[in-house]
């Protein structure tokens, strides 16, 4: 394969920033209010497992902008996920207490 010009790195860089810097406010505001009633589990479940396959393909090609942006993203949507799960098990046991 050959070498791409050091200007195609950097575009991956640009696009990966953009991209992994607009999902860090969604995490945020998740974990601030942890309002996850809009967070559907099984799309941020098979997005989770793109993410962390991307990673892997970033990892085998050695491309830095796909690893360093999919590291970040995986680490952003696990949080996110991570919070809808513990949020849904803390109502599903409330409710059974009433009940």
């Amino acid at each position: 394969m050959t070498e791409l010009p050091a200007w195609h790195d950097w575009i991956g860089f640009a696009a990966a920033t953009l991209t992994t810097a607009s999902f860090l406010p969604q995490a945020l505001l998740t974990l601030r209010t942890r309002d996850v009633s809009g967070v559907s589990l099984g799309m941020y479940s098979a997005f989770t497992a793109g993410v962390a396959l991307w990673l892997v393909f970033g990892l085998n090609l050695g491309s830095w902008p796909i690893i360093i942006s999919n590291v970040v993203t995986l680490a952003l949507s696990i949080v996110i996920l991570v919070t809808k799960l513990r949020v849904e098990r803390e109502r599903r046991r409330s409710r059974q207490d009433r009940d």
